[in-house]
């Protein structure tokens, strides 16, 4: 076959085990072969549609079989997949697309308000709604299954993931087939997954993690992927105990309500043999109430830009080196260096550097973003760690003011641009406060006008309409004057300090 990329891996996959099950969506069960010829059919539908190579198709949905379809079915043309947050609101929804340069949207029709919300008649943009069911794209499914083998080498692009960036506008990164590609390998290194594994995949496959992570290493290996649309906790440990689920991601929040569900203690769960997490460090307390249920959650460390895999704690070391983000992985290289360069002593903190065939080429049609993170072939994270004499990695701040809430990234210059929206507001500030459910949650501080009444109620009834619902704050606490430097500058140390 000509085609080297992600989109041939369907059609491998049912050369080798046709029969088994690949996907199951509610009740609707797809094997392997099944799989292909949908996707041989979508591709056929897409093309149909005009989508050509290189073309960038959004598609905006909870997880499902739709998802996984139309993934596989951008890759074989060679055209880019950009899976779309569910959970953007209107503004940021029109701006990923119109920065992305769309030229299909596939959206299910949970999400038709959104899209009518955000106004993108004027984009040169087609848009197609689905329904919720399984069966979604069927209208769009073409009988030709002839073999689409289009020549597709490592270096081509596979997908752009938006990233909220410290200037308050998404950043495209950009992955290619070889970064996935690599990022798989260096988790079946880590993690012995094989053909009979039953990945429950629950947490959003707009994010890499769930997406890299989880779907694509256990289709690869011909396992079998349970597809949920939202994370439920009880449903969660109900399907786990009951289907003989074998490999699970989450997030600190996900696991900390799977945790005080009152059938933690008592459901079977003993199937469970990878529990992986990513996002931000899990407290220890939280880790060792899985310890006590004989289940170990593995830590990594990584981000969009790495595909995302950068460093895994592995099972031998989960006890003795708990809490820490472990070395790297197979085929990356982590450095964490001083401010000049160099190699941080042992227990100093410094910024954490990645390299590796996984690593991104940079961000979408953005040479400024490029060049400031990337470097003779190293990403620049602004994540600070601390190793220790063995080696371990521990991720203890980041150089950006950026805060991960419930799994998700947020970045206060966003939530500020918003903020400064509102009339009422001279000046604020945006910092994240540890939370034990959602490992971090934004504390805004503002400066508002002489007699206004405005408090924390009205201020996220404003920005309900422009930002997500993650990155609210939680707090607002309003001041006559935020700190400054001699310089002008902001201290948002003093303000975490206040």
């Amino acid at each position: 076959m000509k085609d080297q990329g992600l989109g041939s891996w369907v059609t491998r996959r049912a050369r080798m085990s046709p029969a088994s099950t690949a996907l199951i969506d509610g009740d609707a069960a797809t094997t392997y072969a099944e799989l292909d010829r949908r996707v041989t059919a979508l591709a056929h539908g897409l093309r149909r549609l005009g989508v050509q190579r290189g073309d960038r198709v959004a598609y905006l949905g909870f997880n499902g079989a739709g998802f996984v379809e139309t993934l596989f079915a951008v890759a074989k043309l060679g055209a880019v997949f950009f899976p779309v947050n569910t959970r953007l609101a209107a503004p940021e929804l029109r701006h990923v697309l119109a920065d992305s340069g769309s030229r299909l949207l596939l959206h299910q029709e949970s999400f038709s308000a959104a899209v009518a919300a955000a106004h993108v008649d004027d984009m040169d943009l087609q848009i197609y709604p689905l329904s919720n069911a399984p069966t979604a794209l069927d209208p769009l499914l073409d009988p030709d299954q002839s073999p689409i083998d289009e020549a597709i080498g490592h270096d081509d692009l596979f997908m752009l993931q938006y990233t909220s960036g410290t200037s308050g506008r998404p950043k495209g990164v950009m992955l290619t087939h070889g970064n996935v590609i690599w990022n798989v390998l260096n988790l079946l290194v880590d993690v012995d997954l094989g053909s009979s594994e039953v990945a429950l995949v629950t947490a959003p496959m707009f994010h890499t993690a769930a997406l890299n992570q989880v779907l694509l290493p256990v289709i690869l290996k011909g396992g079998t992927c349970l597809l949920e649309a939202k994370f439920d906790p009880a449903r969660a440990i109900d399907v786990i105990a009951n289907r003989g689920v074998t490999m699970l991601f989450g997030v600190t929040s996900m696991y900390q309500a799977l945790a005080e569900e009152p059938t933690f203690g008592t459901a079977d769960l003993h199937t469970l043999r990878h529990a992986l997490s990513g996002g931000a460090p899990i407290p220890e307390t939280l880790l060792r109430t899985y310890v006590d249920r004989e289940l170990r959650i593995t830590q990594g460390y990584g981000l969009t830009e790495t595909s995302p895999g950068a460093t895994m704690l592995r099972e031998a070391d989960g006890l003795r080196k708990l809490g820490s983000a472990g070395t790297s992985c197979f085929f990356s290289d982590v450095q964490v260096v001083d401010l000049d360069g160099r190699p941080a002593a042992v227990g100093e903190p410094g910024e954490v550097l990645v390299q590796g065939p996984n690593v991104s080429p940079g961000y979408w049609r953005n040479e400024t973003a490029t060049d400031a993170a990337f470097h003779e072939g190293w990403i620049h994270t602004g994540d600070v760690a601390v190793v220790d004499d063995d080696g371990f990695v521990y991720i203890v701040d980041r150089l950006k003011d950026m805060y991960i809430s419930g799994g998700e990234n947020v970045y206060p210059a966003e939530v500020e641009r918003a903020i400064y929206e509102h009339p009422d507001i001279l000046e604020c500030a945006v910092i994240g406060l540890s939370d034990p459910q959602w490992g971090e949650v934004g504390r805004a501080f503002v400066r508002v006008r002489s007699g206004s009444s405005l408090d924390h109620e009205q201020l996220l009834a404003f920005l309900a309409e422009r930002i997500a619902r993650y990155k609210l704050p939680r707090s607002t606490v309003i001041r006559d004057e935020l700190p400054r430097n001699a310089s002008g500058k902001l201290q948002r140390s003093k303000l975490k300090e206040l």
